[in-house]
């Protein structure tokens, strides 16, 4: 049965494992989330957006991201891998990169992926994405990062001119607490 401490518990053991960590995490979320149910119970029924600090180290962040009624993340990256699972809602990712030899950190889409109720996917340490909830209902989705997720520096990239700029925190973590169900 899921519990939050249960999964702590489970992904920090396999983030001291080493070297297939990713993947094992990855087993673990995808087991959590095939029973939105559990999760739920654990986790409560999401009733507006933000994000849920569940785990905080050097080498692991879990976070409890509900996501807004069609609400998106401009492009950004994590340099870190990361996994995602969805428990209730769906979560749609544009994958990008970066153009060679282009001024500015200049992105061009390369890919997509549509996460919806059960599904578990991995995010390599370079990738850059941007996110969509594209349901009229709040998205719940477990967040697992291998690394410190709230204090490592990373990017975002404008929406419409696709230039990189500096991560901000406090700016994305707004947007996900105004979002409204």
């Amino acid at each position: 049965m899921f519990t939050v401490d249960n999964l702590i518990a489970d992904c920090k053991k396999a983030v001291a494992g080493g070297r297939t960590a990713q993947a094992e995490v990855r087993d673990i979320l995808a087991k959590a989330v095939s029973e939105p149910g559990q999760v739920l119970k654990e986790l409560g029924e999401p009733d507006t957006g933000g994000v849920s600090k569940l785990y905080d180290s050097e080498e692991l962040t879990i976070i409890n991201v509900v996501w807004g009624p069609h609400m998106t993340i401009m492009p950004h990256n994590h340099e870190m891998w990361a996994n995602i699972g969805i428990y209730t809602g769906r979560e749609d990712n544009i994958f990008w990169r970066r153009v060679a030899d282009a001024e500015d950190g200049y992105i061009e889409a390369a890919g997509a992926e549509s996460l919806g109720l059960k599904d578990a996917t991995t995010l390599g340490r370079d990738i850059i994405h941007s996110v969509t909830n594209p349901l009229s209902k709040l998205t719940g989705a477990i967040h697992i990062y291998g690394g410190d997720f709230f204090r490592v520096d990373r990017s975002e990239w404008d929406p419409e001119s696709h230039t990189e700029q500096a991560y901000d925190m406090k700016k994305n973590l707004r947007l996900l607490e105004a979002a409204e169900s």
